[in-house]
């Protein structure tokens, strides 16, 4: 599994990736994950050469910025993993993902992004891992359909978190996750709720 980029050691070449981190983000929130690459490099003072020593490719450095959310995200998942109620833990996580999503540009599109990308990334794997195991107990004690995937899962959350980015209300990406989570549950779970 690939990792992020480890922080450099020397105090120069620590200060460029901290550096291209700060252009990054801030290049992300304005313009979104496609920000030109060239330009962050430029913001942070170093040349295109520093920017792809330190991130061999947009996702890595996608990823290097959101790390901290993801993290977050996954931590977040592990407390779940024991909530006596399966489902409701999965739809909390959920929420949790699409609230973060929107808040944050780019954290969406970012974890499109790896969910399509390369099966060795670290994102993708810590990402899918943590839904899995919610998954897995929701759809055991039979409150989640047992035919939606991992994959399905994230990419309509994303898709939620995306569609709802700049929307200035934000109980939209709630009320869609209701929507989309109602489908999600198994018809006795549906009646048992009402």
């Amino acid at each position: 599994m690939t990792r992020p980029p480890a922080r450099p050691r020397r105090a120069d070449a620590l200060r460029n990736y901290e550096r291209l981190l700060a252009a990054a983000t801030d290049a992300f929130a304005e313009h979104g994950p496609q920000a030109p690459l060239d330009d962050i490099a430029r913001a942070a003072g170093v040349g295109n050469a520093t920017l792809y020593r330190h991130f061999p490719t947009r996702q890595a450095l996608l990823e290097a910025v959101f790390h901290g959310h993801i993290q977050r995200l996954c931590h977040r998942a592990e407390e779940l993993t024991s909530a006596p109620q399966p489902a409701a833990a999965l739809i909390s996580w959920l929420k949790d993902i699409a609230a973060q999503g929107s808040a944050a540009h780019g954290l969406a599109a970012s974890l499109m992004a790896a969910m399509e990308g390369p099966e060795d990334s670290w994102c993708r794997k810590a990402v899918s891992d943590a839904a899995a195991a919610l998954l897995a107990r929701a759809q055991e004690a039979g409150e989640i359909r047992i035919d939606v995937t991992v994959r399905q899962l994230l990419k309509l959350v994303n898709a939620i978190a995306l569609a709802t980015e700049a929307d200035p209300k934000p109980e939209e990406a709630d009320r869609l996750l209701d929507i989309l989570l109602n489908g999600l549950r198994t018809p006795s779970s549906r009646r048992a709720r009402t």
